[in-house]
């Protein structure tokens, strides 16, 4: 059960790397070709989902996008070593981890899964929006109507469920996810914080010399992140919905680069109809 090899990984995920790394991780011309290749494929399934959820196309697509390629990588970890590893051995993360186990015991009974041969990644995530045990229990949907909700062979069971995991966290359709901010000579530097809902406003922002580059009302709830670049940062104003895409991932990079994967995808799809 235990694998030294998933703790090592485990310490040096993308999530690791300065955003002048990440970013071109995802952003790539093939990751947008055949995400517009996918969306055309399982367009009915996309728009039933949002339909339903009330969650954009482009973010539905973007999530599967960054989370599996679409579905070519999903993972060759087995999910029951993966948790045992980290329930029992991660240095900081045993709670989180024990209550996943606990969940993936609870699923492999409801879903009839093999509790031994079931794999995911190397933190025990599962299917084509790699959905943790908990999340799996809390959000799958039988978008197919089989009987079964199966986040691997289904990929209409996928998109609904990718969908409707943003719509119990309260995506709003269409809204902003996030502006670039122009930063003033005399603005005081910003140190990275921890994730959260907006906390202050663009006008307190903009009062602070942090300006945002759009248009967006003064009193919109906002947070300001700041992304590394190879010379100097980049500072961008958040939304409501970019807290939400970190309420799937609390990494302030991937919900960036779900972001710029939705509009770049967004762009094209456009560009076909």
């Amino acid at each position: 059960m235990y694998k030294q090899k998933i703790l090592d990984i485990y310490t040096r995920t993308a999530e690791s790397k300065p955003w002048h790394t990440y970013r071109p991780i995802f952003m790539t011309d093939q990751r947008v070709s055949e995400g517009l290749e996918f969306w055309k494929a399982n367009q009915k399934a996309i728009s039933d989902a949002a339909d339903k959820s009330g969650v954009d196309e482009e973010i539905i697509v973007a999530i599967i996008g960054v989370e599996t390629y679409y579905g070519r990588i999903l993972g060759n970890y087995k999910v029951l070593d993966a948790l045992m590893t980290l329930a029992f051995y991660h240095p900081t993360r045993k709670t989180f981890f024990s209550k996943e186990l606990v969940e993936y015991l609870l699923l492999s009974q409801e879903e009839h899964l093999a509790l031994y041969e079931i794999k995911g990644s190397y933190a025990g995530a599962m299917g084509l929006g790699q959905f943790m045990p908990s999340s799996y229990r809390a959000y799958a949907l039988d978008g197919d109507g089989d009987g079964r909700r199966d986040l691997w062979g289904s990929r209409v069971d996928a998109i609904a469920s990718v969908a409707n995991y943003f719509n119990a966290h309260h995506w709003r359709k269409g809204e902003l996810i996030a502006l670039p901010a122009e930063v003033a000579a005399t603005a005081a530097p910003k140190k990275k914080s921890k994730m959260g809902k907006p906390a202050s406003t663009v006008a307190a922002y903009q009062a602070e010399g942090y300006s945002a580059v759009g248009e967006v009302t003064g009193d919109t709830p906002a947070n300001l992140i700041v992304l590394e670049q190879k010379a100097g940062n980049d500072y961008w104003l958040t939304f409501h919905n970019f807290y939400v895409i970190t309420r799937y991932n609390r990494s302030r990079m991937y919900a960036m680069v779900v972001k710029q994967l939705s509009e770049e995808l967004r762009a094209g799809r456009d560009a076909q109809l």
